[in-house]
């Protein structure tokens, strides 16, 4: 779990995210390098207040994801309702109003795989609570590219679906609390 080397943290979290982002997001120090993209399920037909909601909390700059935006390094991004977030190759995000993965959009697996694409090995992704599978596949697929899988103990998640979807595809993956999970952001 070599943190010298990211350059980037992908986060999924579903039912129950609130709660868990609450206790990493706002844990990440003034002056975290890194950008960390997130994806929540929300529904599609209203305006999220996530990014506001926690830029409000966290001491590093917090935004709604804008088509064709370069990532910065310190920021966190969430995805807008109804839209898969996507980093592309040249570590741009965009997104997508394709078809629905696993029922939802933004889908966790949609911006890990592309994430694994751009970041390869630079890569820390963490799937936190949620009542479905999404994220596994994605999870899988930066384990692949060589990246860093975090996974909510399932034991203290409000949803355990997801976490135990995610470990099973990824047995290398490290379960860990929520508390632990930030201080490993921390630490990098």
């Amino acid at each position: 779990m070599s943190a010298d080397r990211a350059e980037a943290v992908v986060i999924g979290a579903s039912a129950g995210a609130l709660e868990a982002l609450s206790v990493i997001l706002p844990a990440l120090p003034a002056g975290f390098r890194l950008p960390v993209i997130v994806v929540v399920h929300v529904p599609p037909n209203r305006r999220s207040m996530l990014a506001e909601l926690f830029d409000a909390k966290c001491r590093i700059p917090v935004r709604e994801a804008e088509d064709k935006e370069p990532i910065a390094a310190g920021t966190i991004y969430f995805a807008p309702p109804d839209y898969h977030l996507l980093v592309e190759m040249d570590r741009c995000l965009s997104l997508s109003s394709d078809e629905p993965v696993l029922f939802s959009r933004p889908s966790i697996d949609v911006l890990f795989e592309s994430a694994a694409d751009a970041y390869g090995p630079a890569l820390i992704a963490i799937v936190l609570t949620g009542a479905n599978q999404d994220g596994a596949n994605g999870m899988q697929a930066i384990v692949k590219a060589g990246g860093t899988a975090l996974v909510q103990n399932p034991t203290g998640a409000f949803a355990a679906a997801m976490p135990e979807a995610a470990i099973a595809a990824c047995p290398s993956a490290h379960i860990m609390t929520l508390d632990a999970i930030a201080a490993h952001l921390q630490e990098i």
